[in-house]
C-alpha cells in the first residue's frame, strides 16, 4: 500500500450543502487533498436530514469524511476577510449555493480567481447560472422529472423515480472529474480556471439515447418496469418459490445456448417468433410467457444452476438487507461520536487506500485552529496582500 495520496498538498475550500458539492470534495479527500468545509452557524443542513447511523446522518457521514469544518457567516467583514485569506492560500474553491447568492456577498468566482490566479473554481447548480430555467430550485427528484428522466423510469402503470438522488450523485462526480481535469491543465499552463456542471446537464447528458429515438428514431423508449425496452429477453422472472431473477441475451449465441439449454422442449430455439432480437422483441409478451413458465417450475437455486450451464447472464434482485450481505461488496469501518459504522468502501480501488474512514467532522469542530491558521496573510509563494 502507498503512504502516497496523489493529491496531497491540495487545499479545497468549499461552501457547500447537502448532496452534490459535499460528494465533489468527500472524493477529493479521499484522494488526499485537505478539504475544509464552510458551514453557517446552524450548519449543512444534510446534518439533520436523519440519523439513522448510530445516531448521525447517513448522507453527512457518506459526504462529508475527512474534512474541517470552519464555521463562519461571510455577510460578517470580519469572516469575510478571514475567507478571503484562506481562498488566497487554497488550490480549489467549490460551491453549491443559490445561483448568484456568492456574488452577491462579494465571493463571485471570476473575482476569487483574479485575486488568486492558480485557483480553480467550482460552480454546482441545478440548471446553470444563466438562461430561462437558472432560477428553478432543483431539488433531486425535481430534476429527475423536468430531464425525462422519470418518464422513461417505473412500470407501464406509472412512473418512478431513481432510488437513490442519482442527479445530485452525477453532478458531484461531474464536478470531481472537472476539478481534476483543471488540476491537470493548471500543471502544463500554470494557471486556475473555472467549471461549472449543473444537476440538469448531468441528467441530460444521460437522456442521450432516449433523445437521439425521440428526435431520430421512433420515439423515446417507454417504462418497461424491470424489462429492457429494446432487448428480449431483458427482465425479471418469477421462480417457483418467488425469486425474482433478471436474465440477460446480448446476442444471437446467447439465445441460443438459453433456448436449447434452458428453455429445452419448448421448441423457442426453432420457432420463427424468436429467430432475431427484432422478432423476439415484436413477441415479446409469448416469449415472456414462455419464460415465466419454465422458471416457475424451478427454485431460485435450480434456476440459477440451470441459468449458469447455459452461460446465461443473470442477476438476482435483492433487497438492501441482501445487498448488504453480498459477497461482492466491500466495506471499511469509520469513526462515529457514538462508536463505529461499517461503511460501503469507496468504489475506486487504489495503492493509497486505507482500509477505513476517516471521520466526519462536528459543526465547527476546527474553527478555532483554521482561525488562528489564517489570522494572518496566506501562505508563501500565493499572494501575500489579500483585496478586500
Amino acid at each position: 500500500m502507498s503512504t502516497t495520496k496523489p493529491l496531497q498538498g491540495i487545499t479545497v475550500v468549499s461552501i457547500e450543502q447537502a448532496l452534490a458539492a459535499p460528494l465533489c470534495t468527500c472524493r477529493l479527500a479521499e484522494m488526499g487533498a485537505r478539504v475544509i468545509k464552510v458551514e453557517r452557524a446552524e450548519g449543512d443542513f444534510a446534518r439533520g436530514y436523519d440519523d439513522a447511523a448510530k445516531g448521525q446522518s447517513s448522507y453527512f457521514l457518506w459526504t462529508n469524511r475527512g474534512k474541517e469544518s470552519l464555521v463562519l457567516d461571510f455577510k460578517n467583514a470580519d469572516d469575510a476577510l478571514l475567507l478571503k485569506r484562506i481562498i488566497a492560500s487554497a488550490d480549489v474553491f467549490v460551491q453549491n449555493l443559490a445561483p448568484g447568492a456568492l456574488a452577491r456577498a462579494g465571493f463571485d468566482s471570476s473575482k476569487l480567481r483574479a485575486m488568486n490566479p492558480r485557483l480553480i473554481t467550482c460552480d454546482i447548480s441545478g440548471y446553470g447560472t444563466e438562461g430561462a430555467a437558472s432560477g428553478l430550485k432543483a431539488y433531486d427528484l425535481l430534476v429527475q422529472c423536468e430531464s425525462g428522466l422519470a418518464a422513461i423510469s417505473g412500470s407501464p402503470e406509472g412512473y418512478g423515480r431513481i432510488g437513490v438522488s442519482i442527479c445530485d450523485i452525477g453532478a458531484g462526480l461531474n464536478a470531481a472529474i472537472g476539478v481534476l481535469s483543471a488540476l491537470q491543465l493548471r500543471e502544463r499552463t500554470g494557471q486556475g480556471s473555472g467549471i461549472s456542471v449543473s444537476l440538469f446537464d448531468g441528467a441530460a447528458d444521460w437522456m442521450t439515447i432516449p433523445y437521439l429515438h425521440e428526435i431520430y428514431g421512433n420515439g423515446a423508449p417507454t417504462r418497461q418496469g424491470l424489462r429492457h425496452p429494446s432487448i428480449a429477453p431483458y427482465g425479471a422472472y418469477t421462480t417457483g418459490d418467488q425469486r425474482d431473477i433478471v436474465i440477460s441475451i446480448q446476442n444471437e449465441r446467447e439465445w441460443q445456448q438459453f433456448s436449447n439449454l434452458f428453455l429445452e422442449g419448448t421448441g423457442a430455439s426453432t420457432d420463427p417468433r424468436f429467430a432475431s432480437n427484432t422478432e423476439r422483441v415484436r413477441n415479446r409478451d409469448a416469449l415472456d410467457a414462455l419464460i415465466s413458465a419454465s422458471f416457475s417450475t424451478l427454485s431460485a437455486e435450480q434456476a440459477i444452476h440451470k441459468l449458469g450451464q447455459a452461460n446465461t447472464a443473470f442477476g438476482q434482485v435483492r433487497s438492501v438487507a441482501e445487498m448488504a450481505e453480498h459477497p461482492g461488496l466491500r466495506k471499511w469501518p469509520m469513526a462515529v461520536e457514538t462508536g463505529e459504522v461499517e461503511m460501503i468502501a469507496p468504489p475506486v480501488r487504489a495503492p493509497w487506500d486505507e482500509q477505513r474512514f476517516e471521520k466526519a467532522p462536528l459543526l465547527g469542530e476546527h474553527s478555532d485552529r483554521l482561525r488562528e491558521e489564517f489570522q494572518t496573510t496566506a501562505t508563501p509563494n500565493k499572494q501575500e496582500e489579500v483585496p478586500a
